[in-house]
């Protein structure tokens, strides 16, 4: 089982060194992002503070961004795979047209395991 603490940290240096100072006290094991850019954020803050990602923290962004390949560790992430908007526009067309539509794929999110995790 599985405990979700959230943590505060907003998109400043200050911020994400601010939260890797008091990372041991919080007592977590792994973190997930709102994106890539946090958690590349998050990562140099962490190793500044000599915390060794994923040794001691398991970290997870999120878009799959080229950035997120790039860091060292490189970062573990979720890719969320949509429909491209001509397949949307195509299908609001064939809505309006004729009443109804094919079925359009719903997003899936795919993880994408590296280095960081």
């Amino acid at each position: 089982m599985a405990t979700v603490t959230p943590v505060e940290m907003a998109y400043t240096r200050e911020s994400a060194a601010e939260l890797a100072r008091r990372w041991r006290s919080l007592g977590l094991d792994a973190v997930f992002t709102y994106n890539d850019e946090y958690a590349a954020l998050l990562l140099h803050a962490l190793q500044a503070e000599g915390i060794v990602v994923p040794d001691d923290v398991a970290l997870v962004g999120c878009d799959d961004l080229v950035l997120s390949a790039l860091q060292q560790p490189a970062l573990t992430t979720v890719r969320l795979d949509m429909p491209s908007a001509a397949r949307i526009a195509d299908a609001v067309h064939e809505l309006i047209e004729t009443g109804t539509a094919t079925p359009v794929q719903a997003v899936e999110a795919v993880l994408v395991p590296r280095l960081s995790s």
